[in-house]
């Protein structure tokens, strides 16, 4: 936890699964890209639906999954990062 000079509290750290996702459609096509998971049950090789950059949403192929990261050792703000939105059949 980390405090200021006033006393409070500036804040706290979150802890999030990371999915590394290749993109299969969208403006994004071949690239891969990071994304926030909060599905437990996400593993590799699962295709997902994913919040979209300009559209509204595409999918792609889970190629890595990063688990209970602090959000501030991650090297993108999770504030920005997009979400996965659901688990593909």
């Amino acid at each position: 936890m980390i405090h200021s000079l006033s006393g409070g509290v500036l804040n706290t750290h979150g802890k999030h699964d990371y999915a590394k996702v290749k993109m299969l459609d969208g403006e994004k096509i071949g690239e891969t890209l990071w994304f926030v998971s909060n599905l437990p049950e996400l593993k590799i090789g699962d295709k997902v639906k994913v919040e979209g950059l300009s559209c509204d949403y595409a999918t792609g192929e889970v190629i890595r999954i990063d688990r209970n990261v602090d959000e501030f050792s991650f090297p993108i703000s999770y504030k920005r990062m997009k979400r996965i939105v659901e688990i593909l059949k």
